[in-house]
């Protein structure tokens, strides 16, 4: 995001743990996501109601840190978006992809916001996940830092916390 994007300016960071509970180091961790208004900058997104921001992206791509584990974005909060079928709208969200050594297909995943309790409810994605504490992996925890919004997104790939992955 730069001086220009419009919307909240938000933190994005998490660890992402193997099937032992350790932080792995060398992951790939790509973003896709809506604008502040809720539209993505592409061409299947025909929300033609919401504006584009000639001054968001609206993906990004970093790796874990080696010595940490740590991965970070600075962004803004994505807007709801309207959902393929029946355009049921979708709860702010971004779209999560892991790449790594071991992994022989990528990981789909998405994450969704902790202040967004009405939203996340009535969202059609999260509710094709029957159990609750399953949905609970996807939903990244608000806090404050030195004034900054963080949401924390730890991703689990294997283990009894294991996250939610999707077959897209």
């Amino acid at each position: 995001v730069g001086p220009e994007t419009k919307g909240e300016r938000i933190r994005i960071e998490g660890r992402i743990f193997d099937g032992m509970n350790a932080p792995t180091r060398d992951i790939l961790v790509e973003i896709w996501q809506a604008n502040a208004a809720g539209r993505y900058d592409h061409p299947a997104d025909r929300q033609e109601d919401k504006p584009l921001d000639p001054h968001f992206r609206g993906w990004g791509r970093t790796g874990t840190d080696f010595e940490t584990g740590l991965y970070a974005f600075e962004t803004v909060k994505p807007g709801p978006v309207a959902g393929r079928r029946g355009h049921r709208p979708m709860a702010p969200h971004v779209n999560v992809w892991l790449a790594a050594r071991g992994i022989n297909i990528g990981l789909a995943t998405r994450m969704s916001f902790s202040d967004e309790a009405e939203a996340n409810a009535a969202d059609p994605v999260l509710n094709i996940i029957e159990q609750p504490i399953r949905r609970e992996t996807l939903i990244a925890q608000r806090s404050e830092r030195g004034g900054e919004v963080v949401y924390t997104f730890d991703i689990h790939l294997q283990g009894e916390r294991e996250t939610v992955f999707f077959d897209v």
